[in-house]
Order: C-alpha cells, then sequence, then structure tokens
C-alpha cells in the first residue's frame, strides 16, 4: 500500500475531489480526517467511509478553514485521534460564475479569496510543524487550469486559483530542506457537485455537460476519482523528487 502508516488530514473531504481522494487514500493504509462546514455531508461521507474498512481510520471533523481557530483545531483534533500528520491536501474551493470584475461584490471577492486561499495559508501554516515532527511530509493544494490560463467570466476565482499557484511554489522553497514537499493539481471541468449546479442553471443539463465537456481536447469532463489518483501520487513517494510543481490535469485544455 502506498500510504500505509500515514495520516492525511482533507479539507473540502466531504464530497466531491475531497471524498474520493480520501477513499482513495483510505484503500492505500493511511488513516484519514476529512473537514468540512456541512456537518450532515460530514457524516454521509464519514458513513461511506467507515463502510470501506474495518478498522477506524477515519475522522469527520467540521471547522471553516477560512478562520484561524478552526484550521488549528482541526490539525489538533487530527493528531488526538492519530497521534501524527503526514499529508494535507489543502481542497477547499468556492467558485462565483458568469462575475467579471465589475459584476464582482465585494463579499464574493473576499470569499472567494478567503477559502480558495487564506485557507491554505492557515491549513498549512498549523500543520507544518507537525509535517516536520514526523521528519517529512506532503502538501498538495487544488488550484485549477484557470489559474493557469484564466477565464472570461471568472474574475474572482482565477485570480484566487493563480495565487494558490503561485503561494505553492512559494511554500515549496521554503520547506523543500525539510523533506516537505508541496505541490498543486491544476484540474479542468470535474464532475462534481459543483458543476452539476452550473449545468442546472444552464438551462439543459445534457446540453451543458456537453459543451463542458467540448471545452476540453479529449471532450469529457474528469470523474473526481481520476483527480484523486494525481493526489495520491503527489502524496507517495513515487513522486518523491517533485515539488513546487503546477501539474495540470485537464483533459488537454492548457496545451492549445
Amino acid at each position: 500500500m502506498k500510504l500505509e502508516g500515514h495520516v492525511a488530514l482533507i479539507t473540502g473531504g466531504n464530497r466531491g475531489i475531497g471524498l474520493a481522494t480520501a477513499q482513495l487514500f483510505q484503500a492505500e493504509g493511511a488513516r484519514v480526517a476529512i473537514v468540512g462546514r456541512d456537518a450532515e455531508a460530514g457524516r454521509a461521507a464519514l458513513a461511506q467511509l467507515e463502510c470501506e474498512t474495518t478498522a477506524r481510520n477515519a475522522l469527520f471533523i467540521r471547522a471553516d478553514v477560512t478562520r484561524a481557530e478552526d484550521c488549528q483545531r482541526a490539525v489538533d483534533e487530527t493528531l488526538r485521534a492519530f497521534g501524527q500528520l503526514n499529508i494535507l491536501f489543502n481542497n477547499a474551493g468556492i467558485i462565483f460564475r458568469q462575475r467579471n470584475v465589475e459584476a464582482t461584490t465585494e463579499a464574493e471577492w473576499d470569499a472567494t479569496m478567503d477559502t480558495n486561499v487564506k485557507s491554505i495559508f492557515l491549513m498549512s501554516r498549523a500543520a507544518l510543524p507537525h509535517l516536520r515532527a514526523a521528519g517529512g511530509g506532503a502538501i498538495i493544494n487544488t488550484a485549477s487550469y484557470v489559474g493557469l490560463v484564466g477565464f472570461p467570466g471568472l474574475a474572482a476565482y482565477a485570480a484566487s486559483k493563480g495565487a494558490v499557484v503561485n503561494l505553492t511554489r512559494a511554500l515549496a522553497l521554503d520547506h523543500a530542506q525539510e523533506n516537505i514537499r508541496v505541490n498543486c493539481i491544476c484540474p479542468g471541468s470535474v464532475e462534481t457537485e459543483m458543476i452539476h449546479s452550473a449545468w442546472r442553471a444552464y438551462g439543459d443539463v445534457g446540453e451543458a455537460a456537453r459543451v463542458w465537456g467540448a471545452k476540453h481536447p479529449m471532450n469529457r469532463v474528469a470523474s473526481p476519482q481520476e483527480i484523486a489518483r494525481v493526489v495520491l501520487f503527489l502524496a507517495s513517494d513515487a513522486s518523491s523528487f517533485i515539488t513546487g510543481a503546477a501539474i495540470p490535469v485537464d483533459g488537454g485544455i492548457t496545451a492549445g
């Protein structure tokens, strides 16, 4: 197993990419703490994880990752439950669609930056001493292909994901000599509740799925499990000489 004996903390872990990653990490031998604001979704995700194993190796922590005290508590509860921390997957994120700068409210801008960027700062700050104490570890951040190339109508989201890419690089350089590797994934469209919400707003879900898929050279969107496999690679020793990387997982959309 690729993560035998490891403990991972995953924000936004109660659905979508986060839950798929928790399931894969668990299958590879890790104990996992998933963090989210939605207690009902968190309990459902935890029940799903507990059904897939006979050991007690999963924990749900209700927390708001835009708040420093909640981030510290999430780390502390993970340590109390499992005794160590080896992997941090900063995956929580939000998006406001069809918002150029003029259409974006100050509240939407602040919420986007707090959730997508500040949370990574706060969670990493809380986790780093414990990764160091474990002799090293891995931090993986969820950026987006939109953080590499931009996209119309997503001003705050694009700015936040661009910030994630460069925060990842800064963290990687600051902690490379401590055996703490920091990388980010840059997904294209992924079939999660977030995108299904956008498809419903489009009006015709089937047509929306076709339009979203057609933006990618592979002519489809990704599954959460496809993204999770890249996160596993970055969390495991298979990527032991990779740090500071922003890896597109986008069906070729940034290759053109």
